[in-house]
Parts: structure tokens; C-alpha cells; sequence
């Protein structure tokens, strides 16, 4: 599916940063999907995981409420601080994963080279029970609907990306 998957296959531990706008909805739903998942598998010494925003606006605050108690429910729980993506992001990750198309052209941009460009994939190309999805929309001005097709979506596409990233 993604060459730089591939080439991370044989890691002994694979750093993935998620990124959204703000960091307070869909990458720290993804970080808390993407942790839950690798702990219950027992992988949690093959991954770091972590998320980031494009917009700094929101650093220190944690996730949106709303994400919190949908995410919550079923059985996630966020309390990762927000914080925005920095240059030494592009060094320090292997796979840098943006939420929509608006998210992917700026981590490109903010990226000093083009090892750091490479790094960066789109979370939708994930999903296997949502392939008509091109994005993962931001929910933030939507209704409780909008917070759950999120989590729906992220559940998809962090389970496609695990089973890649471990050769399922």
C-alpha cells in the first residue's frame, strides 16, 4: 500500500505521529485507538505513538470534551495534552499521519527535507471498511454523529495501519 510502510516492517520499534489541525479531536482520538490497539496485542514495546497539530492555538489542552466522551464510551481514553507538530517531528518519527488533505500539504510543507515529506501519509488510505472516505473529517463544528463516524473511521484505518505496519 505505502512504500514507507514497507520499509518499516522490520523495525525494531516504529515511532508514528498523528497530526490533525488542532490536536484536540481526530489525532488524539487516533493516538488513543492506535495505543489501545498495539497494548492489547501485546506490541507495545514495537510502537511509539503520539499525536500533534498543524494550528498551536490549543497547546496544553486536552482533548476536545466532546471526543472524550464519545471516545469514552467505547472505551478509549485520551488524555494526551495537545501540542503543535515541530521540525525535530520530521527526525524523530517514522510515519507522520494527517487526518485530511489540508493536514498532509502542510506537514509537507513544514518539513526542512525531503526524508521528512516522505514520511508523511494520509490516514484514510488506511481504512479497509471505509474505502469511499478520502479524509478523516474534522468534527469539531458537527454533532455527535460527526464524533462517532470519526471514531468509526479511526478504528478502520488504525487497524489497517497496525496489520500493515506488523505484516498481517
Amino acid at each position: 500500500m505505502q512504500n514507507i510502510t514497507r520499509s518499516l516492517k522490520n523495525k525494531e520499534k516504529i515511532s508514528i505521529l498523528f497530526v490533525c489541525l488542532g490536536n484536540i479531536c481526530r489525532s488524539p482520538a487516533a493516538q488513543g485507538i492506535m495505543q489501545h490497539l498495539v497494548d492489547t496485542e501485546g506490541l507495545s514495546g514495537q510502537f511509539a505513538i503520539d499525536s500533534a497539530g498543524t494550528y498551536g492555538g490549543h497547546a496544553g489542552e486536552l482533548p476536545d470534551k466532546r471526543m472524550r466522551v464519545h471516545a469514552a464510551r467505547r472505551g478509549y481514553s485520551l488524555e494526551h495534552r495537545s501540542r503543535p507538530v515541530s521540525e525535530s517531528d520530521f527526525y524523530d518519527f517514522d510515519l507522520i499521519v494527517a487526518m485530511d488533505d489540508s493536514n498532509y500539504d502542510t506537514l509537507r510543507c513544514l518539513s526542512p527535507d525531503t526524508d521528512g515529506q516522505d514520511k508523511v501519509v494520509r490516514m484514510a488510505s488506511f481504512c479497509r471498511m471505509h474505502p469511499y472516505y478520502d479524509a478523516v473529517p474534522d468534527p469539531y463544528y458537527e454533532g455527535a454523529s460527526g464524533f462517532e463516524l470519526v471514531l468509526d473511521l479511526l478504528e478502520d484505518a488504525c487497524r489497517g495501519l497496525l496489520d500493515e505496519l506488523s505484516g498481517k
